[in-house]
């Protein structure tokens, strides 16, 4: 296990600024997900943590040692990139013991990587007698295989269906933990970094804008983008008045917020607070109710609903519900908010 650090790293294409002072530090042997969307900078920050790629400037350490300026092969830096890149003509644990002396081989190492990824077995196999997930599963295998002070997954598991990478990041990350291994995912698929990672840092135009807990990042994320960003946001204009936000849904209980955000948060200011979707509750409309709305679309995901509602002065809000709730597209409903809303 190593601790990486990661010090106001400057890198640029010609013209184009790719990382802009960049600072993050993963714990040793945790697993912190970079996310983003494509051209932020994720994958560029990988490589130069890599060495793929020099950086500009600014400091790049792994347990405690500065690889700034260290050859990719000298950092025992271990990749897995998006695709396998498997060893065709060579077995699975061949592929596995790739790069390993000969005692190591013969430690029984090759066999515990391949256990704690769920292919115990499996030595014999050739790559094409593999499906895609236990291709990245042997991929995975692969990197864990030295014992590297530091695994770098670069979107491993996009390729796959939905169904196969949900059950493949789940046993990878188990697999990493089991190792002790200290890692770090790229990725622009958010329930892969909020599933899978303790640290979530959300990069926007080379820039990390928010690194922490995935709950935190969620729920009190640093501004509106990484709000819309992270998940579905419900963002309202508010003024706030005696500790609540007045808003077109009703006067709201404020959330705590970071102390910054507290004090901007003066009474009678207009400022924007967010709700998550699951906070709305809909019932069916009646003549009394107060807060009324017309649906107009329903997007169903099995086990549950994305409703998009307009409200009377014409606002937009979205509410998820489990299963399709009875709603249809041009019925009204009655809405309510379930708990607090967060200032931003």
């Amino acid at each position: 296990m190593a601790e990486l650090v990661v010090r106001d790293v400057h890198k640029a294409f010609g013209p184009v600024r790719a990382l802009a002072g960049v600072s993050l530090t993963v714990p040793a042997g945790s697993l912190a997900a970079v996310l983003g969307p494509s051209g932020c900078g994720k994958t560029t920050l990988l490589r130069c943590i890599a060495g793929f790629e020099r950086v500009d400037s600014g400091e790049i350490l792994v347990g405690g040692r500065v690889v700034t300026s260290v050859a990719p092969h000298r950092r025992r830096v271990a990749v897995v990139p998006q695709e396998a890149a498997l060893f065709p003509h060579l077995s699975v644990f061949e592929n596995v013991a790739y790069g390993l002396s000969r005692a190591e081989r013969r430690s029984g190492r090759v066999e515990t990587v391949l256990s704690l990824v769920g292919l115990a077995g499996y030595e014999a196999r050739m790559p094409h007698q593999l499906s895609g997930g236990q291709q990245h599963r042997v991929a995975v295998a692969r990197a864990l295989a030295p014992r590297p002070p530091l695994v770098l997954l670069d979107e491993p598991f996009g390729s796959l269906d939905a169904a196969l990478r949900a059950d493949i990041r789940r046993d990878v990350r188990e697999a990493l933990r089991a190792d002790g291994a200290t890692a770090v995912l790229v990725t622009h698929d958010q329930g892969e970094a909020l599933s899978m990672a303790d640290e979530v840092a959300v990069m926007r135009s080379g820039q990390i804008i928010q690194c922490g807990p995935p709950e935190a990042v969620y729920s009190a994320p640093a501004d509106p983008w990484v709000a819309s960003f992270i998940g579905e946001a419900v963002l309202l204009p508010a003024v706030v008045t005696d500790g609540l936000a007045r808003t077109v849904l009703g006067d709201l209980p404020l959330a705590s917020a970071p102390v910054r955000k507290a004090e901007d948060a003066v009474s009678g200011e207009a400022g924007m607070v967010l709700l998550r979707p699951e906070q709305l509750e809909i019932m069916p409309a009646k003549a009394t109710d107060r807060i009324r709305a017309t649906v107009s679309r329903v997007d169903f995901h099995g086990h549950d609903a994305l409703l998009s509602l307009r409200l009377a002065d014409g606002t937009t809000v979205a509410a998820r519900v489990l299963g399709p709730a009875g709603a249809v597209v041009g019925g009204e409903v009655s809405v309510r908010v379930r708990g607090a809303a967060r200032p931003l």
